[in-house]
């Protein structure tokens, strides 16, 4: 492969399938239950470009980014996997996520600040460590417990074929289910160590305002503010834990750099499995097609 059209490829899993994009491209390979495979590509906008060159806006605009795209290719995956008797419209998945992403807010921010700081009105110390350890307890114990669903054992192996399919683009070798089954599954670039890094970001930024801004007098007000600086204060700490992330996948050549990446290369021994070939050859086709390679086992779909 010639370095010189070397790009930096990311993806995610979907349902029975891959998403892959790169700066101009994405695309999402999915396997229907006949056994073909198909795909469906689109132009990422220049505008979107722009916006995430830009150091520390970039992890926001990449986050929602990701939430808006992972909505449309979840839907796409869903309708052509046929997971359901009747096909999930873009509204119906689009409601799901601003549900899902509220309920992820209640639990992972909202709910440790709440929980802390009944426990510890007039502590601030021991209210932000209890915080910090609620708040990664939830985060580990969720994923630990939705890894037990056949159906998310699917999704999380189809997680370690984009990983694979990755490995073997950045190693420079020929995209072949065969070349990319010999790599690991865990990646420094991963969305499962991102939001790791988030939880750990979040720690250092909320203690700082607690102890930099004066809280109200009044217990309701106290807690009513915190919660709210809680959730504004999260685009920061997204663009924070973005800079943070390219940096450690940068330089894992590095002792202390290998130290920070490696409790979110620990996480993903859950959120990865190892896949098969099947699967890896629909998360190469997905690859293939962001790359503008040939593809002649799959068939493009509008």
């Amino acid at each position: 492969m010639n370095s010189k059209k070397f790009s930096s490829v990311g993806g995610q899993a979907v349902i029975e399938g891959v998403m892959m994009r790169n700066a101009d491209l994405l695309a999402t390979a999915v396997r229907k239950p006949n056994g073909d495979i198909v795909y469906k590509k689109t132009k990422i906008s220049k505008s979107r470009n722009k916006l995430s060159t830009i150091p520390f806006l970039r992890g926001a605009i990449t986050l929602f980014d990701s939430l808006v795209l992972g909505v449309k290719e979840l839907t796409f995956s869903a309708n052509q996997a046929e997971v359901e008797e009747e096909q999930l419209s873009q509204k119906e998945a689009i409601m799901t996520t601003i549900v899902s992403l509220a309920l992820g807010i209640g639990l992972f921010i909202v709910l440790p600040s709440v929980i802390s700081s009944f426990l510890f009105k007039d502590n601030k110390i021991h209210s932000n460590i209890l915080e910090a350890v609620l708040r990664l307890s939830f985060f580990v114990l969720y994923i630990f417990l939705i890894s037990f669903s056949k159906d998310i054992q699917r999704v999380f192996q189809y997680h370690g074929a984009e990983h694979k399919s990755i490995y073997a683009y950045e190693s420079h070798l020929d995209l072949t289910p065969e070349n990319a089954k010999n790599f690991t599954t865990l990646h420094p670039r991963c969305g499962t160590s991102f939001l790791l890094i988030v939880m750990l970001i979040a720690i250092i930024v909320f203690t700082a305002l607690d102890f930099i801004l004066p809280p109200p007098a009044n217990f309701t007000m106290k807690l009513l503010t915190k919660v709210v600086l809680r959730v504004l204060f999260m685009p920061l700490i997204a663009g924070i834990s973005y800079e943070l992330q390219r940096y450690t996948s940068n330089h894992l050549d590095k002792w202390y750099v290998k130290m920070i990446a490696a409790p979110g290369l620990a996480l993903q021994k859950i959120t990865t499995k190892e896949p098969d070939l099947d699967q890896l050859e629909v998360a190469l086709v997905a690859l293939k097609v962001v790359l503008n390679q040939p593809v002649d086992n799959a068939t493009e779909v509008y």
